[in-house]
């Protein structure tokens, strides 16, 4: 005989046996539930252990790395050509640490990728050298850089003096 279905008020529905009890689901079910939620129970402890341990070895290294409060780092060295990626090397006591940095590709070499000068505008193009000239003033020097407090650039005049052709209009959208 089989078993007979008798719905409640709820929503699910309960097998009976014909004696009036309910069917339990046939034990490998019951196996392979036991073993997934065991599974789980791994899988979670695992995980766990893995983060404590991730966590443990990225304080240490930091730990280590406070210890000393007197780096020294050299100037950024880009790894192909004269600017991009590059590396900074830095020293302290017997520990050395290298950071990523990165050199602007169009940085001046004669003061540095490290130093950060705040520039005046402009001078007038000077005709015997045409070239014009600006000073700039050190505004930052970082890792430790060594910079000339004031520094002088000069780049070339342009060729022609470009004006301002009187009857055009700006490039507006025409109605």
């Amino acid at each position: 005989m089989s078993p007979r279905r008798i719905a409640s008020n709820q929503a699910s529905s309960i097998e009976l046996s014909l004696s009036g009890r309910p069917v339990s689901p046939p034990s490998s079910m019951r196996g392979l539930f036991s073993t997934v939620v065991v599974l789980l129970v791994a899988l979670m402890i695992v995980t766990t252990e893995a983060g404590k341990n991730k966590r443990e070895k990225g304080k240490g290294a930091k730990g280590a790395a406070t210890e000393c409060a007197e780096w020294r780092y050299a100037s950024c060295v880009p790894n192909n050509g004269d600017c991009g990626a590059g590396v900074r090397e830095g020293t302290c006591n017997d520990q050395m640490r290298k950071l990523k940095c990165k050199v602007p590709c169009n940085w001046k070499k004669e003061f540095g990728a490290d130093c950060k000068y705040k520039f005046g505008s402009w001078g007038e193009c000077d005709t015997a050298t045409g070239s014009k000239n600006r000073s700039g003033t050190l505004k930052k020097a970082l890792y430790d850089a060594e910079c000339q407090p004031t520094i002088k650039v000069s780049k070339p005049c342009p060729a022609k003096t470009k004006t301002k052709a009187k009857g055009k209009k700006g490039r507006g959208k025409e109605n």
